[in-house]
């Protein structure tokens, strides 16, 4: 087993065992992403390679080369003489990330209602929203993210373009940390699964103008929420 780290403390669904059949650093890579966007690691928060490798049990090259692709995707920055940190929430780029993504979403809403959304996507899109709501009213709301990743891809696969799925999940991945710290209460959790249940209900009647108030509306709740996170969580964005 994975010797414990003394300062990384991670939930025990981000140390898996490193499976010799896959590349160990894609693997490494992919937990310490997915604990960044969960803010298990949190911003600001140092971490070493020595740490990572003894947490799985793995050598120093795997570690390293994991470093390198997260830092590349902007989830990690290393300064010198001092060492590799989580990096910290920026505003700027929360902002151009809500403008990518609405820009792209509202296209494909307004795609699917001009062309119609497939069968098999209505039944899916469907089953999500009665999840979503079963959450709200159980008061269970740990389910909800990812829920929430399947109703907008639904939606983006459906335009038949595989690379606008990469797109959306680029850019929403800027802005998951931020969707942490704001779905902090089931309330605001109910709004979000009412927007969505108004976007999915506008594609279908084909009415582009109203998809694109929807969507417009519910893509621009995160930035409603900035001011007030940064307030209380000045530490975790950059200076």
């Amino acid at each position: 087993m994975a010797k414990k780290s003394t300062v990384i403390n991670l939930p025990a669904e981000y140390v898996l065992r490193i499976d010799p059949h896959r590349p160990a650093a894609e693997q490494i890579a992919s937990c310490l992403k997915a604990a960044m966007l969960e803010m298990s690691l949190k911003p600001g928060q140092i971490i070493s390679e020595s740490e990572v490798a003894n947490l799985y049990g793995a050598s120093r090259t795997p570690v390293r080369e994991a470093f390198t692709w997260l830092r590349d995707q902007g989830f990690v920055v290393t300064y010198p003489n001092r060492g590799t940190y989580v990096s910290k929430l920026s505003i700027p780029q929360i902002k151009g990330a809500q403008f990518a993504r609405e820009s792209l979403e509202v296209a494909i809403a307004e795609h699917l209602c001009d062309h119609g959304l497939p069968v098999a996507t209505v039944e899916e899109v469907e089953a999500n929203l009665d999840l979503q709501e079963k959450l709200t009213k159980s008061g269970n709301g740990d389910a909800f993210h990812k829920l929430d990743d399947d109703f907008h891809l639904a939606l983006a696969s459906a335009v038949g373009h595989p690379r606008i799925c990469d797109i959306v999940q680029k850019e929403k991945a800027i802005l998951d940390r931020l969707r942490v710290l704001s779905l902090n209460s089931m309330d605001h959790i109910s709004v979000l699964v009412h927007d969505h249940r108004a976007i999915f209900e506008a594609i279908q009647s084909g009415s582009k103008s109203s998809a694109r108030k929807q969507v417009r509306l519910h893509l621009r709740r995160v930035l409603d929420t900035l001011s007030d996170l940064f307030e209380t969580h000045r530490e975790y964005f950059d200076d």
